[in-house]
């Protein structure tokens, strides 16, 4: 829209200086006379733009037109530069509005603080999203988020972690993205749960709306959620004699979820105990590690991994 296009020439001008109509048509991927049309609509409606010609020249704003962001320290002006998931907000449609935003609040700034923003962005960066991420949005996506901002209930399929399909009726009360995953917060039989969406085979939205618990806060509901999965006890714990070639793995595999129980020196094999979500997942582990791992126990693990790798044995002979 033109007057998108309008706003963004005087946040660049403001932001960057004096520009060039080549730079100003590059940037924003319209043509010189189109920027130079723009240029004259500005002038007109009272905008104190003007243009140098020659060399060296172009096309800048005076100075004292702008609008600045007064009472921002150096580390809060830091933290406007870093704290931005351009990833999740892509995913709810707001990728170009972030962008522009950062746009915006650069341009505000004064220009004592333009080298701050710059000198943080070029040396730190957090990027929430996993290795090997999965990119595409659920195909029920769009209405998933309407449901939760008309507060409208759902019917939906869902896979339970057994593969199972359920049918659902949904009382959607927030979206969260974590660790690049997104998760639907809803109540169902008057109890808040947290259902993965990429579990969510099918959705049908109702025109029956519902009323949102008074007391609800997302903020404060999902710290003490996620505080909760942590504490919970694990489904599994065995112990294993690892070598010690391997404990780096272990560190990046499984942070906060083991422990060295047997202290010895760096050459030997370490003896730690594991919290595991299931014996299957234990048995993975094993054979993952297999010739740098020995199971101390529980027996039944030992067991089981003795028997997996006899069935692997047969059907290799076969």
């Amino acid at each position: 829209m033109r007057a998108d296009r309008l706003l963004s020439i005087i946040l660049l001008l403001q932001t960057r200086g004096k520009m060039t109509t080549k730079t100003l048509a590059e940037e924003l991927e319209v043509s010189r006379r189109t920027i130079l049309r723009d240029i004259n609509a500005l002038s007109f409606s009272g905008v104190p733009i003007y243009t140098e010609g020659g060399h060296g020249g172009g096309i800048a704003l005076v100075e004292e037109y702008r609008t600045t962001l007064t009472g921002l320290n150096k580390f809060e002006v830091q933290s406007l530069f870093i704290a931005n998931n351009q990833n999740a907000l892509r995913d709810v449609g707001l990728g170009d509005a972030g962008e522009r935003l950062l746009l915006k609040l650069l341009a505000a700034l004064p220009n004592t603080q333009h080298s701050t923003a710059e000198h943080i962005r070029q040396r730190l960066m957090i990027d929430p999203t996993w290795w090997w991420h999965e990119t595409s949005i659920s195909p029920f996506w769009e209405d998933i988020q309407k449901a939760v901002y008309e507060d409208r209930l759902i019917e939906v399929a869902y896979e339970t972690f057994d593969g199972k399909l359920t049918q659902r009726l949904l009382a959607p009360y927030s979206l969260v993205c974590k660790s690049s995953v997104w998760y639907l917060l809803a109540e169902r039989d008057k109890e808040l749960r947290t259902y993965r969406v990429t579990r969510i085979h099918s959705v049908r939205l109702l025109d029956r709306s519902f009323s949102r618990r008074l007391d609800f806060d997302l903020p404060t509901y999902w710290r003490t959620h996620a505080q909760n999965i942590e504490n919970l006890p694990s489904e599994y714990n065995c112990v294993l004699h690892i070598h010690p070639e391997r404990i780096s793995f272990i560190k990046w595999l499984m942070p906060g979820r083991w422990k060295l129980i047997k202290e010895t020196n760096d050459k030997e094999w370490k003896t730690i105990s594991l919290k595991m979500d299931s014996e299957l997942m234990a048995k993975m582990l094993v054979f993952g590690l297999a010739g740098f791992v020995e199971v101390v126990e529980p027996d039944e693990l030992k067991k089981a991994v003795v028997t997996q790798a006899r069935e692997i044995l047969e059907q290799l002979i076969l």
